[in-house]
C-alpha cells in the first residue's frame, strides 16, 4: 500500500452488517444491503469497505451523485489506492448536473495518472473520454499507453466493445 495505513478490520457486529450488506448486493437486493449499511457503528461509516458496499450500491441503483461522494470520501481515506481514483472518477462522470461529466472526470484522472503512472485502466479511461470529447490524437495516445501498461490481449477485445471508443475501432483492430 506503499506507505498508506491499512483500515483495521471491522469487529463484530459491524462486520457481521457488513458481510450481510454484500450478501444482499449478491443477491441483488440494494434495499437490505443499504439497511445493513445502515446498522453500521457511526465511526465505523466511513471504514474503507463500507465506503466501498455503499458506493457498489449508488452504481447499481444509478445514484451517481450519492456514488461520487462516496467514492470522494473513499479517495480521502485511501488515497494511494487507484482504484478509489478511477471509481470517483467514473461515479463523476455518470454524474448529474453540475459537478459531473466528462470534463470532470477527466480532470480527476489526469492528476491521477502522475501518481499511478503504472495502473493501465487509468489512461485507458483517459482515451474514452478524450475520445467523446472529440480529442483524436490524445485519445489515441491515451489509448497506446494503456496497451503499453497492460496486456494488448485483453485489453483489444474490451476496447473494440467499448462504445466510448468506436470511433477509434477501425485503428484498434490495426493494433
Amino acid at each position: 500500500m506503499d506507505g498508506q495505513l491499512k483500515p483495521q478490520p471491522l469487529q463484530p457486529p459491524d462486520s457481521h452488517h457488513l458481510s450481510a450488506a454484500q450478501g444482499w448486493l449478491g443477491l441483488g437486493n440494494h434495499t437490505e444491503a443499504n439497511a445493513e449499511l445502515e446498522k453500521i457503528a457511526p465511526q465505523n461509516q466511513a471504514h474503507p469497505s463500507v465506503l466501498a458496499t455503499r458506493l457498489e450500491i449508488y452504481a447499481h441503483t444509478k445514484r451517481w451523485d450519492l456514488a461520487a461522494e462516496t467514492a470522494a470520501a473513499l479517495v480521502k481515506v485511501q488515497p494511494k489506492e487507484p482504484m478509489a481514483w478511477i471509481t470517483l472518477a467514473y461515479a463523476t462522470r455518470r454524474k448529474p448536473g453540475p459537478g459531473g461529466g466528462i470534463p470532470q472526470a477527466k480532470a480527476i484522472l489526469t492528476p491521477a495518472q502522475k501518481r499511478f503512472p503504472k495502473e493501465w485502466l487509468i489512461p485507458y479511461n483517459l482515451a474514452c473520454y478524450e475520445c467523446q470529447l472529440g480529442n483524436q490524437k490524445a485519445a489515441l495516445a491515451w489509448l497506446n499507453k494503456a496497451f503499453d501498461l497492460g496486456d494488448p490481449k485483453e485489453l483489444k477485445p474490451m476496447a473494440l466493445a467499448d462504445p466510448d471508443l468506436e470511433p477509434f475501432w477501425a485503428k484498434i483492430r490495426e493494433i
